[in-house]
């Protein structure tokens, strides 16, 4: 399809997005009164919760000495995989507000612990209890982060048994302040117990008792042998990758963009010697007020990553401070440092992209332009960022004789000008410019 075409059709599908979706919903905070029902209903006096566990929850606040949680979906048991975030919520089409719910209704029972020390919490000893030596997070497999851990690497969530350190008092009063920070009440755990035997996968359990296995060579090798990023991601922040006694509890958000680099590496160093794209394309998708064009061009692997906020979005509020633009990029060999302008965002886009063209053999040059529209009203995690991307290449997509006609083309359906565009991406700066290309959008 030619690029023109290709435009034109994807206005017309926008459109009728547009008309079919509904107004910005808040009202996730009426969600909390039903919660908070349900847990009035499921928690005993003697405050044990018997409930099923999807995941966990490794915060990151004051590292080293962390909160660890057992995420459960109270009066929800029924339904616990649908908690977990996963590729299904892409395929699924949930909304920002069904994430709101999910996110909301998971009770998160934490507790206090050392990311390398199982015996220490906050500098107090007998987690799981017991007052003997401390024992380290390779070796914990009873007590509370032995249970975390069987949560963690089981393929299907878990039967389990939280002990709640007295009666919790939950503070369900929120404002819309509270949206952008999508998270379900908290509960101090005493204890924890499995109500069955998890089922753990072969490739897991070998990742598991090889301790000369560093941390990365896992990761890809389960990859390799077909789970997702968002189990492997669970797995790592449990502490249950890398050599022996080196394993650590690794802070969720951490975990989810250290996997993805990890592949992304992996999937680079595959598609290196592959030859190139043989046409330049343009690929589009849109997802949650995110829309993403993806452009690859023949040639050495080369990648960017350029996003576009509107005001209005969550990361830019105010709805008179202009289009915020933020990008980072690398080139064959990779990067040597941590991204933060466009932090977890960039390595979840570019995964992605290396899955598509290492599916087809192929490398390129890629450009990834990401739009945050205003209908971005609240924070749903790098997940969609991830999906959006990688099902960009699906169905149809445009083709262009040129960079330039490529970037030209995108850039009308930008909003900011192709000048202003040029003087933030790396890839896109050596274009020839129009005068008309300085008049900005916003």
């Amino acid at each position: 399809m030619r690029l023109d075409e290709f435009i034109e059709f994807e206005a017309n599908e926008r459109a009728e997005r547009r008309r079919l979706a509904a107004e910005k919903d808040y009202g996730i905070l009426d969600h909390l009164d039903s919660f908070e029902r349900r847990f009035d209903e499921h928690v005993s006096d003697d405050a044990v919760v018997g409930s099923v566990s999807p995941s966990i929850f490794v915060g990151r606040a004051d590292y080293p000495n962390v909160s660890t949680g057992l995420l459960s979906p109270v009066g929800r048991e029924e339904r616990a995989g649908a908690f977990e975030t996963s590729a299904a919520w892409y395929d699924e089409g949930v909304s920002i507000s069904d994430v709101f719910d999910r996110r909301t209704s998971l009770l998160n029972s934490t507790r206090g612990v050392d990311v390398a020390d199982a015996g220490a919490t906050g500098g107090v000893k007998s987690v799981g209890g017991g007052g003997g030596p401390a024992e380290s997070v390779h070796d914990a497999w009873d007590g509370w982060l032995g249970v975390q851990r069987e949560v963690a690497i089981a393929d299907r969530p878990v039967d389990v048994e939280i002990g709640l350190d007295g009666r919790p008092d939950l503070d369900f009063e929120v404002g819309t302040e509270d949206i952008k920070t999508p998270t379900g009440p908290r509960a101090a755990a005493r204890t924890a117990d499995l109500g069955e035997n998890p089922h753990v996968p072969r490739p897991v359990q070998k990742t598991l008792e090889d301790d000369d296995w560093r941390a990365e060579g896992a990761m890809t090798y389960l990859y390799r042998r077909g789970f997702d990023v968002y189990e492997i991601n669970t797995i790592l922040s449990a502490g249950a990758l890398g050599q022996g006694e080196n394993r650590r509890l690794v802070p969720t958000r951490w975990s989810i963009t250290a996997v993805d680099d990890t592949v992304g590496q992996f999937l680079r160093g595959s598609i290196r010697d592959n030859p190139t794209v043989d046409r330049i394309e343009v690929h589009r998708n849109e997802y949650l007020g995110n829309a993403f064009w993806v452009i690859l061009v023949p040639g050495r692997w080369e990648y960017e990553l350029v996003e576009m906020k509107s005001p209005g979005s969550i990361w830019n509020p105010d709805p008179d401070a202009g289009v915020y633009l933020a990008a980072a990029s690398e080139g064959r060999e990779g990067r040597t440092g941590y991204v933060e302008e466009t932090a977890g965002a960039y390595y979840a886009a570019r995964l992605g992209v290396l899955e598509h063209l290492d599916d087809r053999g192929r490398q390129a040059k890629a450009l990834v332009l990401r739009h945050v529209s205003d209908d971005y009203w609240g924070p749903v995690g790098v997940w969609q960022v991830r999906e959006a991307v990688r099902n960009a290449f699906e169905g149809e997509f445009g083709a262009a004789e040129t960079f330039g006609e490529a970037v030209r083309g995108v850039a009308d359906q930008l909003p900011v000008s192709l000048g202003r565009l040029r003087r933030k991406s790396t890839m896109a700066a050596g274009l020839q410019a129009n005068l008309g290309d300085f008049v900005d959008a916003d």
